[in-house]
């Protein structure tokens, strides 16, 4: 009880202390009249909330937009991809509102840093298939998984457009920093819905993926079972005796990919892709289709006469072969005979998948 006493006792004597010690030092300084005093006490307050402001601009978004690019996301969607920081945006000119159909482009920036400003850009792209499929499929891709269509790379992530929209379109976010595969997946598929309800073009919303396949690892291929496809042993050219090393996505639908590289200079990369599903391009199968040599499959596109068309249980599948060729050499270096090549991935692909003989 005394020493609690005691020190209640002590308490104001230390408080008269302390404000003995603040009078000598602000007279010591000539503020010695109230008057100044009040005024130095309002010039330190202007300076604590300019101090609090400056922080606050520099390292957060207070005050900034609360969306981006006519709502292709949202500012605590842009930093959970970029990380804290002011965001701001950028728009083409011409194209200020996300109409599909003219090839919507905006990015977003985040400016964070005290005194060095640190920037990360995200870009926003609405993009419209017409040379066919076989370019949305890379070896080092992530699928999603549970109704939505679309994959992450280590730049950029993509999501199609919900049915009812047009065929083709698709939402892409792209951006240097890597990593944050599964954010950046749903960052892509709510922007592919807010496209979808600015353009009124669809009921129901895509739902966000619920996992990610794993990436695919590079490996060396083994030429009796190429890509992992049983059956599919194409005819190597005897002279291409260099390293290889193959790459293909770990999940098979909708899209499945392989790449086959030679790390040289020049050298254009064998490719092989599927696509299951027809709404990926906006080419027209129909039209242009055209007969080939390899039994039930068409070939469609001006651009790209690897790439086949085939009913599969009455749903077009897309097949796409492309590259293994080196300028240098004049020649398809990997695999000389293209007809068998393509035979041979029809036969073996269209089993991997559960497709009707096509050959």
């Amino acid at each position: 009880m005394k020493q609690g006493t005691q020190q209640a006792d002590e308490e104001p004597g230390h408080t008269q202390g302390a404000g003995k010690r603040l009078d000598a030092a602000l007279t010591a300084r000539g503020f010695t009249t109230w008057r100044l005093r009040v005024r130095a006490a309002a010039v330190l307050s202007v300076f604590v909330v300019g101090v609090s402001w400056f922080l606050l601009y520099r390292l957060t978004n207070v005050g900034g937009p609360d969306s981006v690019c006519d709502g292709a996301a949202t500012a605590g969607q842009v930093h959970d991809v970029l990380g804290s920081g002011r965001i701001s945006e950028h728009k083409r000119e011409k194209h200020s509102t996300m109409a599909a159909s003219s090839g919507y482009s905006c990015s977003a920036t985040v400016n964070s840093g005290l005194f060095e400003t640190t920037k990360r850009t995200v870009w926003f792209t609405i993009a419209l298939d017409t040379k066919g499929p076989h370019g949305l499929a890379a070896p080092d891709a992530r699928l999603f998984s549970g109704g939505s269509v679309g994959s992450v790379t280590p730049q950029k992530a993509w999501a199609l457009l919900p049915e009812g929209c047009d065929k083709g379109l698709r939402a892409e976010v792209e951006t240097i920093e890597e990593g944050r595969d599964e954010t950046r997946a749903r960052l892509a598929v709510a922007f592919a819905n807010r496209a979808a309800k600015a353009n009124r073009c669809a009921d129901q919303k895509l739902p966000m993926p619920k996992s990610l396949s794993a990436k695919g690892a590079e490996a060396a291929p083994n030429w009796a079972e190429l890509c992992g496809l049983p059956g599919f042993a194409p005819a190597k050219d005897p002279e291409a005796q260099w390293p290889y090393q193959q790459q293909v996505t770990t999940a098979s639908d909708p899209i499945w990919s392989c790449t086959i590289t030679r790390r040289s200079l020049g050298t254009l990369p064998q490719t092989f892709a599927i696509t299951t599903e027809p709404r990926t391009t906006a080419l027209d199968q129909k039209e242009g289709a055209r007969p080939s040599e390899f039994g039930r499959a068409h070939q469609i596109g001006k651009e790209t006469p690897a790439e086949l068309v085939v009913a599969c249980h009455g749903r077009d599948v897309f097949f796409s072969v492309d590259g293994g060729y080196e300028p240098t050499l004049d020649k398809h270096y990997l695999f000389p005979d293209q007809k068998d090549l393509m035979r041979q991935f029809l036969t073996a692909g269209g089993k991997a998948i559960g497709c009707e003989p096509i050959l």
